[in-house]
């Protein structure tokens, strides 16, 4: 009978440590939670491939891509852990994820060339895609001609527009932090920064969108627009997010009597929670979106059944 009583008077005193928690603790709180979530549901779906390790070519792009959840998860909540840190903390954190962005986007075009066993290096182009058409939209009719047809050269036009962003996220991301610890980081540089990773970001994710109108066909077996969705939301969707949060704490529309968060750098902080959660959210769609059935035999055996049907 002591035992039942000490056991209950313990549980109440948790719970009423639980209640007297501030918001911001429970908040940190919450956020590991979430983390490690998005790592389970990650680490599942990696453990899973390497059980049925068919196709390493593939394989190995698929592990670096899912792993971008988690990575976005950590370094957000390590930038929550840190809210009241400096400017130059953040912006290490966002070079990380940059970097990390950009080999993501890097694998996932080679995934896609890889799926429809396309080589621009080769120039090796199967002749039954070669002159399809590709229509392009406003602005970039002003650069290219409103309706283009599909050969080596407009296929690297692609690639390219697709690469540059590989290229121009990192390096922005290195010389921001460079200027920023040299104390030369006005606030309308920032803006300038961000309206060239505005334009590289949408010429990206403008070029992977024409990528796949032009090869639904051949990728559709693959579950692109799945696959699709998953880089187009952990990279584009954040980036977005973060400039519009950007945009509403200049504008002095969110403030921080508004929330729990009394910080100054309050924009990198609702950022980083809302990318935490989120990160459960994608992660949860890489599992379908990067399933292992096509490695495990699963796909087959079920497109054998179909047939005998």
């Amino acid at each position: 009978m002591n035992h039942s009583v000490n056991f209950f008077s313990q549980f109440r005193c948790r719970m009423v440590d639980l209640s007297t928690l501030s918001p911001s603790e429970i908040t940190v709180m919450g956020s590991v939670f979430c983390v490690l979530l998005s790592m389970h549901f990650t680490m599942q779906l990696i453990s899973q491939h390497l059980f049925y390790w068919k196709n390493p070519k593939e394989q190995r792009a698929i592990l670096i891509i899912v792993l971008m959840a988690p990575v976005y998860a950590i370094t957000s909540f390590l930038g929550l852990l840190d809210a009241k840190g400096s400017k130059p903390f953040f912006m290490f954190l966002d070079a990380a994820k940059d970097c990390y962005e950009a080999l993501v986007i890097a694998k996932f075009l080679a995934l896609m060339y890889s799926y429809l066993n396309i080589s621009t290096s080769g120039q090796i182009i199967p002749d039954e895609i070669k002159g399809r058409e590709i229509h392009h939209s406003f602005p970039m009719t002003l650069f290219v001609p409103r309706t283009t047809h599909l050969d080596h050269s407009t296929l690297e036009q692609l690639n390219n527009w697709t690469w540059q962003f590989c290229v121009i996220r990192p390096v922005c991301s290195f010389l921001m932090i460079s200027l920023q610890l040299l104390g030369i980081y006005p606030p309308w540089l920032s803006w300038i920064f961000t309206v060239v990773l505005n334009v590289s970001v949408y010429l990206a994710l403008y070029s992977l969108v024409k990528f796949f109108h032009v090869f639904a066909k051949e990728l559709e077996p693959h579950k692109p627009l799945t696959k699709f969705m998953c880089i187009q939301g952990i990279v584009f969707f954040c980036f977005w997010q973060g400039v519009v949060l950007e945009v509403l704490v200049g504008l002095g529309l969110i403030k921080s009597h508004h929330f729990w968060l009394e910080v100054e750098q309050l924009g990198e902080a609702l950022q980083n929670v809302l990318v935490v959660l989120e990160m459960i959210v994608f992660s949860v769609m890489q599992q379908y979106a990067f399933h292992v059935a096509p490695y495990s035999g699963e796909t087959e055996a079920k497109m054998r059944m179909n047939k005998r049907d």
